[in-house]
């Protein structure tokens, strides 16, 4: 929702015990009284746009935060330079010492506090809100599903990014939180299931047009079937696949390129985005302390977007290049943080009608020095300048749950490849010109079918942070990164078997020792 855009933490403050060095440490003198906040119905929704500006932070879902995680260092993005941010998963050189990287604000430690910051205020709000007679019953019922689904996201990314972690549904003290080992991610898992359904049950299927960033009950959905095809439960993925293919609103569009179209945010393939806004300052704390961008306002879309000084390729001329994009009101105003990698660049198949959205390496016949990644750049000068932007954030369309349906018939017992292949024929008919060129996967048998899904997930969903998550569930990250290669680093080198989990940052180690209880390795990083 546009109105949403100003992300005041509004008093939220009122409820984030956390501070910004560790989770498990605080001033009292920052938090507003929880008991006294939670007066009245306008108080309970105004915790949710706490919670979803929490989630929009740097090191969640507003910058690189879990793209740095989900995607950087696999085999689809990389940066076109050295860089600190990246350095850790780009040519994996995460530590435990590495993992807190103070002097950055999109670091695994940074991601850690945040995401248990969603937990703890979801948390508070669930607690407060539940039987508050002073709120109406169904704000009460739209506000706890709503902090359910925050805490369940929460919980999903942390199991998937850390495996077994700290767990709890209930407001503790901070002597409770401060001791807190790790849970059997498992037990957590179930507890995130238990809060989707709570939320599947009870938010709306659709939004007014003022809410629309915020998430329905498909997201949730999303997720459920995202956890039980992890868990190799494959007739209860499909069938959670086609509860929201069959009765959402959702569809998928005939033109792959319409699906990232800036003046259509909210098209009928976008499942759940994060909207943000141009010129909102102070909305996140500063990626980088003591440097200012735009009043640090939303810039994931200058991650790739090309840097000027950086093209174009050698022997072509770059006041040709500046003149070709001052005709089409553009500017290669960005970091180009993140580019299409060597390998996805040369593998994407030429005949594919997204492989322009994905692969760019000349704009106006101009050869370009890097690969970019034309589906996230945003180069309109006026509407969207450098470190300012106001594109949304996609975070769930339906292509994605018609390639997991795809996936989970093929893999269920009795599953018929030819099957599978119907939910994706809508995405391989946008994606050739010719229905020969699509239906060229129809006919193979189960383990051919299976290599075919990685490949098309592979390129329908090419940095929408859903790539490494894929590889660990198959089993095949490891290899794939092996045998990968690219530009920058040398990720392929240097992964080890402990990359599929991150670490607990060192920081929270010393000052919780009881996180290495279950785990003296911390995830094999020591």
């Amino acid at each position: 929702m546009k109105t949403n855009k100003l992300f005041f933490y509004i008093s939220l403050i009122m409820v984030t015990c956390f501070s910004c060095d560790s989770f498990l440490e605080e001033d009292p003198r920052d938090i507003i009284s929880p008991e006294n906040f939670f007066a009245n119905d306008s108080d309970a929704r105004q915790s949710i746009t706490g919670l979803y500006a929490l989630i929009k932070n740097n090191s969640i879902y507003g910058q690189a935060g879990l793209d740095n995680w989900y995607d950087n260092g696999v085999d689809i993005i990389e940066p076109n330079r050295r860089h600190p941010i990246f350095e850790v998963m780009g040519n994996y050189t995460l530590s435990e010492v590495t993992a807190d990287a103070s002097n950055q604000k999109m670091s695994v430690t940074d991601t850690w506090l945040n995401l248990y910051k969603v937990i703890l205020n979801a948390n508070v709000i669930v607690d407060r809100v539940t039987g508050n007679g002073a709120i109406s019953d169904e704000v009460q019922t739209d506000v706890i599903a709503q902090a359910r689904f925050m805490r369940a996201l929460a919980y999903w990314h942390i199991t998937n990014l850390w495996g077994d972690a700290p767990f709890y549904t209930e407001v503790l003290t901070l002597e409770e939180v401060s001791s807190l080992g790790r849970t059997d991610k498992d037990i957590i898992l179930a507890s995130v299931l238990d809060d989707l359904e709570f939320a599947q049950n009870n938010l709306p299927s659709v939004y007014p047009d003022e809410d629309r960033g915020r998430a329905t009950k498909w997201a949730a959905a999303i997720i459920e079937a995202k956890i039980l095809m992890k868990a190799e439960n494959w007739q209860a993925g499909l069938d959670k696949c086609l509860e929201i293919i069959n009765q959402s609103t959702h569809s998928i569009l005939p033109v792959y390129a319409d699906v990232f179209n800036p003046a259509n945010e909210y098209n009928n393939e976008i499942i759940w985005s994060l909207d943000f806004a141009k010129d909102i300052t102070g909305q996140f704390e500063p990626a980088f302390p003591g440097r200012s961008f735009a009043g640090n306002n939303y810039w994931r879309p200058s991650l790739f977007n090309p840097r000027i000084r950086d093209e174009p390729a050698p022997g072509e001329d770059q006041d040709a290049l500046r003149a070709a994009l001052a005709a089409n009101g553009q500017e290669f105003n960005g970091t180009g943080l993140q580019i299409a990698s060597k390998d996805f660049a040369e593998k994407f198949p030429m005949n594919d009608l997204r492989r322009p959205l994905n692969v760019m390496d000349s704009y106006e016949g101009i050869q370009l020095n890097h690969t970019y990644m034309p589906k996230f750049m945003s180069l309109n000068f006026e509407t969207s300048p450098r470190f300012n932007h106001g594109d949304n954030r996609l975070v769930f369309r339906l292509a994605d749950v018609a390639l997991m349906a795809a996936e989970c018939e093929n893999e269920r017992p009795g599953g018929n490849p030819n099957t599978a292949f119907e939910y994706i024929r809508e995405i391989r008919e946008r994606a050739f010109a010719t229905v020969g060129e699509a239906e060229a996967i129809l006919g193979l048998s189960q383990q051919a079918f299976r290599e075919a899904i990685y490949d098309e997930r592979k390129w329908e969903l090419a940095a929408e942070a859903t790539r490494r998550y894929d590889l660990v569930r198959w089993g095949i990250y490891l290899d794939v990164v092996r045998n990968a290669e690219f530009k920058t680093y040398t990720p392929n080198l240097n992964i080890q078997d402990r990359h599929v989990l991150l670490p607990i940052p060192l920081n929270e180690i010393l000052l919780n020792p009881n996180l290495l209880e279950s785990d003296p390795t911390n995830n094999g990083y020591r």
